[in-house]
């Protein structure tokens, strides 16, 4: 499933989908399921996953700087934080945005 637009509105990032749904994702939601291997870990080939300990997570990590597109199946949002990391596949933002 892919997004017809995406803009950050408020504390939400609003997504429209091309099955004609909407979602609404709080940004601090969006920052703590980012899954990138410093946030989420790296896993093995025999499934063991490798991680450092969590980090706490100020003010600034809530708030979305901007998002770039990657190639045509996902987005990378920038953190006031520095942090840009996170590679949100259409499907995967579809997964957090329905668990919202």
């Amino acid at each position: 499933m892919r997004p017809l637009d995406i803009q950050p509105i408020g504390e939400e990032l609003a997504i429209k989908w091309e099955d004609g749904t909407e979602s609404f994702v709080p940004l601090e939601k969006l920052r703590r399921c980012c899954p990138c291997a410093g946030c989420k870990g790296e896993v093995d080939i025999m499934g063991n996953v490798y991680k450092g300990p969590d980090k706490p997570l100020s003010p600034q990590a809530f708030k979305l700087m901007r998002m770039a597109n990657v190639g045509s199946y996902a987005i990378q949002p920038v953190w006031a934080d520095g942090h840009a990391t996170g590679l949100y596949s259409f499907d995967y933002l579809r997964k957090v945005a329905e668990a919202t």
